[in-house]
């Protein structure tokens, strides 16, 4: 009979087998109403899971993060539930867990509206109350593809007509609605208490446009309605600050459906890139790399060299010309090595370091792309590191501790390291794998970091350290990586002479710090809301003229601003200040220089902050020195 070892390490016996939820009741009424699922030798299962021998237990409570996860999934489930009540022609398809909430996709004859999602929401509500018990039962693969085919659920016989033959399939069942899932669920909907459907999407089929394009219902849940609060209110925030509403305010850039996943700059926008690009210019000489460029195009055959044709054709672009074939580049990686072999190398030029910033294209699949987080062709602030093994943790550890101060100019110090290791489909020995993470690990360690492992998430030549941003709504953007590549310079035929006169293979580091400028920049216009500290600013001051009479010295005052590097535009327009303050201020620029007769006589300018301070009139000089300091303090 079995023996329970709870988490606290104590030992509960039971004269026969038991169910989690008798093992949480067994120890407290409060565990017992609280239990949503148990986590039994690390897996997660039901609370009517049934034990029958001696196990490790963990009660799952709306405390825990799987407890969250479990919740998330059930209230997919009753979205699922709400919808088949309300429409019964609808077809239900998938509904995972996702960060912060669900999503489920439906296929249905016509578009869902706003209404409609008020109205699920109802519904769901509804069938919460009525505390309907969740039961899970298993059925042959062949019977479960027949019995949803008979509901004219086509699309869930399709899934499960894609599982093997020989193996059961779990449902899952509340009220009238039955679906396919591996589970654990919530012993009942009436746990299913504080949760919102926020919007709707479209999603292809398997996520293949060439598939029918079904309707995505987006939701979250949460245990306590002041974190649902909380939520939605970072998701207003979110909203407000969208990089694509922004760059239209501010005049930054647009896209448009000639060409999807590209970005058109406007001169204000390209003010902001150029800002990016000449501060990580000055890094990359600061630290000894050394600039170059690459050709756009390459041979076929230096990609299946390179492993990419293998492994990433999917992804990228390709053209023809005199029968040869040929890919745009989606990665600076080989060109790179190219550089490096055009030239006898010996040892006593590594570590080399490169630097591009290479415009790269990849084949993202059309519902991808947002905005300019996620585009099709983009610019890296690219590098690769050539050196001997003996190099590459402290060429790691320092390049930890540049990235780590790059990210602290730019306003982001909360950054969380994630070690990601060797995938299933890769290249290379185990031994050379062992190798590479066991550097990462010791680079880690000397700069005396904390980090994740994340096995699995390597990329296919090696593992890597991604670098995980949290800006100031507390959401995580991964922007940098170190990543160990041992694969590709011996695939592309690069070698050093050694201080022994052999010929040995370089190992290559492939980092970059803010990774894509384009989404880099959407970060950073959303971390700031669009107001972005004056070293970055477009535009860093604006001067402004009450009456005509003001307009020789405002130009006067504008050209001495700009003679001392600043980016200053004059407003001369016959309009009324208030005007002209309000509008300058939708722009969000950091200063207004406000020239009245006043000002025009003493040769001085009334200065406002971007926050609507009033800081007086001072000397044009003395207002220089206070942003030539706080562009250097890069506040």
């Amino acid at each position: 009979m079995p023996d329970i070892r709870l988490p606290d390490g104590a030992i509960k016996h039971f004269d026969a087998p038991v169910t989690v939820a008798d093992v949480a009741a067994a120890i407290g009424p409060g565990l017992a109403k609280a239990a949503l699922a148990g986590k039994l030798d690390g897996k997660l299962v039901d609370t009517s899971f049934v034990i029958d021998g001696d196990a490790t237990l963990a009660v799952v409570t709306d405390r825990d993060p799987e407890g969250l996860e479990v919740l998330r999934h059930s209230t997919a489930h009753l979205l699922a539930y709400a919808v088949k009540e309300l429409f019964p022609d609808a077809q239900v398809t998938i509904g995972p867990v996702i960060e912060d909430g669900f999503y489920y996709d439906f296929s249905y004859k016509r578009p869902f509206t706003p209404e409609d999602l008020a109205a699920i929401e109802q519904k769901m509500a509804e069938l919460a109350k009525k505390d309907e018990p969740v039961v899970r039962k298993l059925m042959l693969r062949d019977d479960a593809v027949k019995y949803f085919e008979s509901l004219g659920e086509h699309y869930k016989a399709e899934i499960i007509a894609s599982i093997p033959a020989n193996e059961d399939i779990s449902l899952y069942s509340e009220g009238r609605f039955t679906d396919l899932c591996r589970g654990p669920h919530v012993p009942s909907t009436g746990r299913l208490r504080v949760f919102k459907l926020t919007k709707l999407a479209g999603a292809y089929w398997r996520g293949d446009s060439r598939n029918e394009m079904l309707q995505r219902i987006y939701g979250t849940a949460w245990s306590k309605k002041e974190d649902l609060d909380a939520y939605l209110h970072r998701i207003e925030e979110a909203e407000k600050r969208d990089h694509r509403r922004l760059g239209r305010q501010l005049d930054l850039f647009h896209l448009q459906d000639e060409a999807p996943g590209m970005v058109f700059w406007h001169p204000k926008g390209w003010a902001l890139w150029q800002q990016i690009e000449q501060y990580m210019r000055r890094v990359y000489q600061d630290n000894g790399y050394q600039e170059v460029r690459g050709p756009m195009i390459l041979d076929r055959s230096l990609w299946e060299r390179s492993g990419h044709w293998e492994n990433y054709k999917e992804n990228m672009f390709f053209t023809e010309s005199e029968k040869r074939d040929f890919a745009i580049k989606p990665m600076n990686c080989p060109g790179h090595v190219q550089i490096f072999n055009a030239d006898l190398r010996s040892y006593r030029e590594l570590p080399l370091r490169y630097g591009e910033f290479g415009f790269c294209h990849r084949n993202e699949a059309s519902g991808a792309l947002h905005g300019i987080m996620r585009v099709r062709a983009f610019t890296q602030d690219d590098g690769h590191i050539f050196c001997s093994p003996e190099q590459i943790e402290p060429e790691v550890t320092a390049f930890n501790r540049l990235a780590l101060g790059v990210y602290k100019d730019f306003g982001f110090e909360n950054i969380a390291i994630r070690l990601a290791l060797r995938p299933e489909k890769r290249i290379g020995s185990d031994a050379t794998w062992d190798r590479a993470e066991a550097a990462l690990r010791a680079a880690l360690r000397a700069c005396d970091l904390q980090w994740t492992e994340l096995p699995g998430d390597g990329a296919f030549y090696g593992p890597k350290i991604d670098y995980n941003l949290k800006d100031s709504l507390g959401r995580s953007w991964t922007c940098g990586t170190m990543q160990v590549d041992f694969q590709m310079p011996e695939r592309l035929g690069a070698e050093y002479v050694a201080d022994d006169n052999t010929r040995k293979v370089p190992v290559m580091l492939h980092r970059a710090i803010v990774g894509s400028l384009e989404r880099f920049i959407g970060i950073l216009i959303e971390h700031y809301a669009g107001s972005l500290p004056l070293w970055l600013a477009p535009v860093q001051a604006a001067v402004l003229t009450i009456t005509d009479r003001q307009s020789a010295y405002a130009q006067k005052v504008a050209m001495q601003l700009r003679g001392a590097g600043f980016r200053v535009i004059h407003d001369l327009r016959n309009e009324k200040i208030t005007y002209k303050i309000r509008e300058h201020s939708l722009q969000k620029l950091p200063y207004q220089l406000i020239l009245g007769d006043k000002e025009l006589q003493a040769h001085q300018v009334a200065v406002r902050t971007r926050a609507g301070e009033d800081l007086g009139a001072m000397p044009l000089d003395g207002f220089m020195r206070r942003l030539a300091e706080e562009v250097a303090a890069r506040h």
